[in-house]
């Protein structure tokens, strides 16, 4: 098999629901960072096999076919929207890699988009005549009611289960917040949507306002609470992925070479967990220890999914979330694996050559996905 390279990596801001994107709809989301990452390497639209997008709320279609046509892609290099949830920005990246590497394709664009704030209302059809049809907040992730909880409350008994104290978790959220205010993103970085260039949602978070909060589930020891939870958020990131061929005529000066990425599912009960699986596999897979990992972007959806996984896969702490996480940004659920590696892209072009990276993730229904990258 052939190698498979990202060679240009742009999101836009992470704004949380009904926020600065309240009014831009999935399809212009998406195409600002499509049109983007071809603008900055060069390749003119026609240049590319196809468009793969992650994406959770849209309601049916194919938003990626959609934000294609509208960056310009020509009318005849098709696109496919994928939906593995909160994985699913970062699986469609992992979809093009593989295409790349046993020679299907040459160059895709590959990401997430979502917007909570432009998201179809649900009903479910009424089963008899004279019946109203029924809202519902979300599909069913197992086909088990009894193992398919809120996601809330999974961190929670998570929290619980491992001991994690709600001050510890608060801590952790502090310092995302703190680490996003230090080191804002970059114009290279994030393109400008509804005149939004910068993620709105990081701000100065104290121990104190945290003490203040309600628990949202979990015991008065371990519960979580609004400022360990990721907010619902609109954003998209994209990346193009291409063959060493492509990158030949490209002349990229630093491409990350994807290593490997691997998908494993687990516990639907605990799924904050499952990366963790995926990531310890990927690494021994590769021979290489968690320890020389330079650059790390896992998930935060939860304070404490994000510090399970972290411990769970042995990584330096320091290494991880270098600019902050999801609980400082927010969690735009098909966006969310994509923005992990357009920030990992980002982060590692200040290392030295054969630095390795690694982004993880986990998905309602015990599904968890990681990605690694080497310079």
């Amino acid at each position: 098999m052939s190698a498979a390279y990202i060679v240009a990596a742009r999101r836009t801001a992470v704004a949380p629901r009904h926020g600065a994107f309240r009014a831009v709809e999935v399809a212009d989301l998406a195409a600002a960072p499509v049109r983007a990452v071809l603008a900055d390497i060069g390749l003119e639209p026609d240049g590319i096999d196809e468009v793969i997008l992650g994406n959770a709320l849209y309601g049916g279609g194919n938003p990626a076919r959609v934000a294609a046509l509208q960056a310009g892609v020509p009318e005849h290099i098709p696109a496919l929207t994928i939906d593995s949830q909160c994985c699913a920005g970062l699986d469609a990246i992992m979809l093009a890699a593989g295409r790349v590497m046993c020679g299907s394709a040459s160059a895709i664009v590959a990401g997430g988009v979502e917007s909570f704030s432009r998201a179809p209302l649900r009903l479910r059809r009424p089963r008899q005549p004279m019946e109203a049809p029924e809202p519902y907040d979300r599909p069913p992730f197992t086909p088990w009611p009894e193992r398919d909880p809120d996601m809330i409350e999974a961190a929670g008994d998570l929290a619980a289960a491992l001991g994690v104290t709600r001050e510890a978790q608060e801590a952790f959220a502090v310092e995302s917040h703190d680490k996003a205010l230090r080191h804002r993103a970059s114009s290279a970085e994030i393109v400008a949507v509804a005149d939004t260039a910068a993620d709105t949602f990081s701000r100065p978070l104290t121990a104190a306002l945290c003490r203040r909060l309600p628990l949202l589930a979990g015991d008065a020891d371990h519960g979580v609470t609004s400022a360990t939870v990721a907010v619902e958020a609109d954003a998209a990131a994209v990346v193009l992925v291409v063959s060493e061929a492509m990158l030949g005529r490209l002349g990229v000066a630093r491409p990350l070479r994807i290593a490997g990425g691997l998908r494993r599912g687990g516990d639907p009960t605990q799924p904050g967990l499952v990366p963790i699986a995926a990531a310890r596999e990927l690494l021994q897979r590769h021979g290489i220890g968690a320890a020389d990992i330079a650059v790390v972007e896992v998930m935060e959806a939860f304070a404490v999914q994000a510090m399970a996984c972290i411990d769970g896969i042995g990584l330096a702490p320091d290494a991880v979330n270098r600019g902050g996480g999801a609980l400082a940004r927010g969690h735009p659920i098909g966006a969310a694996g994509a923005v992990l590696a357009v920030r990992l892209w980002h982060e590692m072009q200040r290392e030295a050559a054969g630095a390795k990276g690694l982004a993880a993730i986990a998905a309602a229904g015990g599904l968890g996905s990681a990605l690694l990258v080497e310079c």
